[in-house]
């Protein structure tokens, strides 16, 4: 896939999931990870999560800055790379573009070859950029792809908040056609507007949310700024996804080739 070139505007067009009018979108950020091989992601536009405490679902990882965790590949892919060390001790890493990088509103992509086997979690995702005063789940959430290894074949696009969050959150599966997610590069994203969010699978439209879903007397909390994150978790709810097995294969590699923001073109921009 052609890599785009660093502050061109390039105008996307795509068509509004049952609405049928066409809308155009302008780049509005991006990272191609088209950095030498062993460098870290762009520190302007990534940050880290770092630590061990579980992040509030039991989770196993430790998550690092380490090049051994996260790097670029030099062949245009961000990797994160995670490790088993033994006696249930795992390194991975866990990015974010809070303080650097928000936005409200847009067409959101990355293109993601994700890693395999039981209790392995990867995820694109986004947070209210409010969290810090507000805290979650009342800052939102945007869950635009998760897979749980003992799901190869389906992904889940989910949005939380207060009152619909955690094993409540308002999510939809989609289950590939054919073969496992782990087998090749899928493009997951979303087209969130003030009261929508559509989730999609290489440009496939399964699933939307919008106030009308939420449960009666709780906020829709997406009118607001939020910003990205990338991770591999390991283990979790055991229901969900669990710990990993014997048959979980180490290490393990999730590549990103790209991610992408879209922002809608003024009116005033369209030509007549």
């Amino acid at each position: 896939m052609p890599k785009a070139v660093e502050r061109l505007i390039v105008i996307a067009m795509i068509f509004s999931a049952g609405a049928g009018a066409q809308v155009r979108w302008r780049l509005a950020w991006n990272d191609e990870f088209d950095g030498p091989a062993g460098t870290p992601p762009d520190p302007a536009k990534w940050a880290y999560d770092l630590g061990a405490d579980g992040w509030g679902n039991g989770e196993l990882e430790t998550y690092t800055n380490s090049l051994e965790n996260v790097q670029q590949d030099g062949q245009g892919n961000l990797v994160i790379h995670v490790v088993n060390s033994g006696g249930g001790n795992y390194t991975s890493a866990r990015i974010k573009s809070q303080g650097l990088f928000s936005f409200t509103y847009g067409k959101v992509e990355a293109r993601i070859k994700i890693p395999r086997g039981q209790g392995i979690w990867p995820a694109f995702w986004m947070l209210g950029a409010n969290i810090a005063s507000v805290d979650w789940p009342q800052c939102g959430e945007i869950d635009i792809m998760e897979n749980i290894g003992k799901e190869p074949s389906i992904v889940h696009g989910t949005a939380h908040g207060p009152g619909y969050s955690d094993a409540d959150g308002l999510g939809a599966p989609y289950r590939l056609p054919s073969g496992e997610f782990a087998d090749a590069f899928h493009v997951y994203a979303v087209v969130w507007t003030r009261d929508r969010i559509q989730f999609l699978v290489d440009d496939n439209p399964y699933f939307a949310v919008t106030p009308a879903d939420i449960p009666p007397g709780d906020a829709w909390v997406f009118r607001s700024p939020f910003f990205l994150l990338l991770n591999v978790a390991v283990g979790g709810p055991e229901s969900w996804p669990g710990a990993p097995d014997a048959s979980t294969p180490f290490p393990q590699d999730m590549l990103v080739d790209y991610v992408r923001v879209y922002q809608q073109v003024p009116r005033r921009l369209h030509r007549q």
